[in-house]
């Protein structure tokens, strides 16, 4: 049994130092998730960090393969386990760390911020600053994912704080960069009647550096690039206010537009004001209109479209009321705003720095 785990041990050593596409396939026809529980044995033999860095290396090349096996979770929590049982600390926090990051791909959300919140308690009595940078990253692409964005900007300030403490990899500090990217350019902070222009202004600065990143030519570059193409289609279709021509920009560059959860977030609230353009140019001329032929004139459902005029109407951006039981939009003129009560405070708060004035004047005379 030794000499097997032995000769197991020195082949998944040379795996980690081979190409990665050639050391994929052979990890196929070998099981490393098999491997990872065959060669613990072994592990008590070996320092403690060599013991480490193997069960680290052979757990991220089994995830890094996106085989989507479902065995993903439960290997790493058995590596846990097995951390656990070896009183491995170090280990164990590096294994949690990784564990919520794979919640967050599985969309485990409540779990990866149990975990991280456990394990941010641990490692700020620790020194090992690394680790917890990306334990708050994670907290805060978590928080961000749930929309939670006060969290997510307080931990991710936190992780950029610990951050300049450190020196920081060239991968852990491009994340940092790419997370921080909805802060740097106050994303979370759009003016909603200023969005549009600059929405495209920042989203087509954060896809030049997405395209950078990813070796495709930048925007001032001629050559053909989807994440930029995206961005252009999106751009002449908020111009043209065409749904359609917006639609078809989400379906033809998916990839580059609907997967980025960041940029899906704010396409979302361009399509409602594009359809909110849309709707408001629909009704324009009419006072009184079937709703079946508003969805007929923007080709959207009828429950879309009335779904869409009550929440106009709740929010004040035009007067009117839905008659359900005819199916029709009644539209009211814009109502007279009176102002008499604004002018009555503004005479009254004149009136108090006049008196204000008098009173002090009289008071140095005497």
């Amino acid at each position: 049994m030794a000499a097997a785990a032995v000769a197991e041990f020195q082949r998944a050593q040379s795996l980690l130092g081979t190409d990665r596409n050639a050391s994929i396939d052979i990890l196929h026809s070998i099981e490393l998730g098999g491997l990872l529980k065959y060669v613990r044995p072994f592990l008590n033999s070996i320092s403690k960090a060599k013991a480490a860095r193997l069960v680290r290396s052979l757990l991220d090349l089994f995830l890094d393969m996106e085989a989507a096996t479902g065995q993903e979770v439960e290997l790493c929590l058995e590596c846990i386990e097995w951390a656990k049982a070896e009183k491995r600390t170090f280990l164990r926090q590096a294994l949690e760390a990784r564990l919520i990051s794979l919640y967050f791909d599985t969309k485990c959300y409540q779990e990866a911020l149990q975990l991280g919140s456990q394990l941010l308690q641990e490692l700020k009595k620790m020194d090992d600053k690394a680790l917890l940078v990306e334990v708050q990253l994670l907290e805060s692409k978590t928080y961000h994912a749930l929309s939670n964005l006060p969290k997510a900007r307080a931990a991710l300030t936190s992780a950029r704080t610990t951050a300049n403490a450190i020196y920081c990899p060239p991968k852990l500090q491009a994340a940092l960069d790419m997370q921080s990217g909805t802060k740097q350019d106050k994303l979370l902070h759009i003016n909603q009647k200023k969005l549009q222009p600059t929405l495209y202004r920042k989203l087509y600065s954060n896809q030049a550096s997405c395209s950078i990143a990813r070796g495709c030519p930048g925007p001032h570059q001629r050559q053909a690039c989807p994440a930029t193409d995206s961005l252009k289609c999106v751009a002449q279709a908020s111009k043209n206010r065409s749904l359609a021509d917006f639609e078809k920009a989400l379906t033809e560059y998916k990839a580059e537009l609907r997967d980025d959860p960041i940029i899906s977030t704010h396409l979302t609230k361009l399509y409602d004001n594009l359809l909110e353009q849309n709707l408001i140019r629909v009704i324009e001329p009419f006072s009184r209109v079937q709703i079946a032929h508003i969805s007929s004139l923007i080709k959207l459902s009828k429950g879309d479209v009335e779904r869409k005029l009550s929440q106009m109407i709740l929010d004040e951006k035009f007067h009117g009321i839905l008659d359900q039981g005819e199916g029709v939009l009644i539209v009211f003129e814009e109502p007279v705003v009176d102002k008499t009560y604004e002018a009555a405070l503004e005479t009254i708060q004149n009136m108090s720095k006049v008196v204000d004035s008098l009173y002090n004047k009289a008071k140095k005379l005497t």
